[in-house]
């Protein structure tokens, strides 16, 4: 019997994501997918599932979702404040959902995307061999009150784990390798660009993400002459006015302003889920040294379900138990504790 979970409440951007669609470059259309990939990678290590399953994107907030059958949810991304029939539960996490019970997220208190995952994910509709929206390309919609999808089998049954977060969500230092317009910054303009503390625009999209800063714009030279070329995700394009705009998943596929800089893929959600204002400083790599970076990256993902953990321990795991202290205060081999004091 197949299970639906429905929208009851919807926050102002839900969407159904995934990992994306490559192979379309050449028709104008960009991978797309989820704005900050690890959260996916992370939903599948907390519900022991396949990253490939569809997923529920909420940018700032949430909405409240209903189950007309018992079904396995993970949460991952920002951090969401969530409710379950009232009760708080934890972030990071994995917990049974019951049938008809309402599962309620908030706003976020940290970062920008939060993820809600199913056991089984999300069966939307298939488009051009995805199920993710891309909503500049007219992929799919945003998600409304109202809105219901069925749930894939789940083949799994264990709830009640965790994993710990990473400081992704709070700004920070972003990698950048040189790209095609890098050499028309001078010398000094690029050391004034990786000396420069940005923040994130609040208006930023799955677009592109401007960068505010206080100071001059940045220019390049010989920057009204370049020719509308191809462009990717990560790549930091200066507009005419100076300010550096990152593109993000959903960013066309040419264009013609100079690019400073592009961020490699393991840091474009730290972009992504930096909070309006969060800090940001840009830190140039060498090619050798992106590529080591990326690797540790994916050795980071391949990584995550070996350190899922319960939420709560079970004593009869807990090898070192003997170590901890499982009563406090001070104990009387001779007093009697329940003779009453004279």
């Amino acid at each position: 019997m197949s299970v639906t979970l429905t929208i009851a409440q919807a926050g102002p951007a839900l969407a159904v994501q995934d990992l994306g669609r490559p192979g379309w470059r050449a028709q104008g259309l960009t991978k797309g997918g989820a704005a900050d990939p690890m959260a996916i990678y992370e939903g599948a290590a907390l519900l022991g599932q396949s990253p490939e399953l569809a997923v529920i994107e909420m940018t700032g907030t949430g909405g409240t979702f209903v189950a007309d059958g018992d079904i396995r949810i993970a949460l991952t991304g920002a951090g969401m404040a969530a409710k379950i029939d009232g009760d708080v539960v934890v972030w990071n996490a994995s917990h049974l959902l019951p049938a008809g019970a309402k599962l309620t997220i908030g706003g976020a208190s940290s970062g920008t995307y939060g993820y809600l995952h199913v056991g089984g994910g999300i069966m939307s509709d298939l488009l051009l061999g995805a199920r993710a929206s891309h909503l500049s390309a007219g992929l799919g919609r945003p998600l409304a009150a109202g809105d219901g999808f069925v749930v894939g089998d789940d083949t799994g049954r264990e709830t009640g784990l965790t994993l710990p977060r990473d400081g992704r969500f709070d700004g920070g230092v972003v990698h950048v390798v040189a790209s095609m317009q890098t050499e028309h910054f001078t010398p000094a303009e690029r050391q004034r660009f990786t000396e420069t503390q940005f923040s994130r625009d609040p208006r930023a999209n799955r677009v592109g993400v401007r960068m505010d800063h206080q100071g001059g714009g940045f220019h390049a030279e010989g920057g009204l002459t370049i020719l509308s070329e191809v462009i990717v995700p990560g790549d930091i394009q200066i507009t005419g006015d100076g300010a550096p705009f990152v593109l993000m998943g959903e960013c066309q596929t040419t264009g013609g302003y100079p690019r400073i800089g592009t961020v490699i893929p393991s840091d474009i959600p730290r972009v992504a889920q930096a909070a309006a204002g969060a800090p940001i400083m840009f830190k140039f790599l060498s090619l050798a040294e992106a590529i080591t970076v990326e690797i540790r990256h994916r050795d980071a993902i391949h990584a995550l379900r070996g350190q899922v953990k319960p939420l709560i321990r079970d004593p009869r795991q807990i090898r070192n138990l003997l170590l901890y202290q499982l009563v406090g205060g001070t104990v009387s081999a001779w007093d009697d504790p329940f003779e009453k004091d004279k």
